[in-house]
């Protein structure tokens, strides 16, 4: 099994910062074999990408709505990703999920993420 826990959301006023961070862990957690992902669910809408990162870091991928706005990075010696969110939008309002796919491959459709976090809030106000 592999426990993904997020931390790092709150309120915050439209054009300022947060910084995400996803703490993996559990026997079958491979770094080397998990693309990490985050997502985003707001009230009322369907859970959406938002960005993804390959095992090694070496690739990222961006939703067009997030991109030159936010950053994902991890570090696979503490088995963390990270997701700097800038400039933020009251539209970024949602529930914010980080993922694990058991691929080296970049994804950003949810069906292929097998491992899920419980997700933290983050509250852009305008």
């Amino acid at each position: 099994q592999v426990q993904l826990v997020e931390s790092g959301g709150g309120l915050v006023q439209a054009g300022g910062s947060l910084r995400l961070s996803c703490a993996a862990s559990g026997r079958t957690f491979n770094n080397r074999n998990n693309c990490m992902g985050w997502f985003r669910q707001a009230p009322g809408k369907e859970r959406e990408f938002v960005s993804a990162i390959s095992w090694n870091g070496g690739r990222t991928y961006y939703a067009d709505s997030v991109k030159g706005r936010f950053t994902i990075s991890r570090d696979n010696a503490k088995n963390t990703v990270s997701l700097q969110l800038s400039s933020l939008k009251p539209e970024d309002t949602a529930v914010y999920h980080c993922a694990a796919s058991p691929t080296t491959r970049i994804v950003t459709l949810k069906d292929e993420y097998d491992y899920w976090g419980q997700g933290t809030q983050v509250t852009v106000s305008s």
